[in-house]
């Protein structure tokens, strides 16, 4: 069957009907972590170490190298902020007893009670906003949003680009950021 340039997202002079996706993302994504900075900003965080205890969860992470990958910060400047959240005794850095090189990263439960309390908060901002959608409307956004987050090309690609002191943030990211 034939799609129609209704289906497409396109018109039949080839003109796209919709924005780009980057378009509609990336300024929704500003507008989400600017209304978290006042909650960061209320519990000490930055973007970046609250990405760092999203990240973290129950199994350590083996290396800090292998955590900047995976919140994709460039491994040699997001040390300052692993510093900063363990001397707040939020995560916790030793040695893994199979290669004493290699630093075992995890959160305490200062750590763990931190940032649930924070992505509570977050999250109950988000929830306003999707009560804008319709129920059934939200439930999709969500699926798709998580879907799309989690494919193999977003996940394992290696930016470079973002640093915790050279950007203002993860991005707008948010499943990148281990929401669940």
């Amino acid at each position: 069957m034939a799609e129609s340039a209704a289906d497409s997202g396109t018109t039949s002079k080839a003109r796209p009907t919709r924005p780009d996706l980057a378009a509609m993302i990336v300024p929704l994504g500003r507008a989400l972590m600017a209304a978290e900075q006042p909650i960061l900003d209320a519990h000490g965080l930055t973007m970046w170490a609250y990405s760092v205890l999203l990240h973290l969860d129950e199994s350590p992470i083996r290396t800090q190298a292998a955590l900047a990958e995976a919140i994709r910060a460039d491994k040699t400047r997001i040390i300052p902020v692993l510093d900063d959240l363990e001397a707040r005794e939020l995560i916790c850095r030793q040695p893994d007893p199979k290669d004493r090189r290699v630093r075992l990263l995890s959160l305490t439960a200062a750590g763990r009670r931190l940032r649930d309390a924070v992505q509570a908060a977050i999250q109950q901002g988000e929830e306003q906003l999707l009560t804008q959608l319709p129920a059934a409307d939200r439930a999709g956004f969500l699926k798709a949003l998580q879907t799309l987050s989690e494919l193999p090309e977003l996940t394992s690609r290696k930016t470079g680009r973002g640093s915790p002191q050279s950007s203002p943030g993860p991005g707008p990211d948010p499943g990148r950021r281990g929401r669940s």
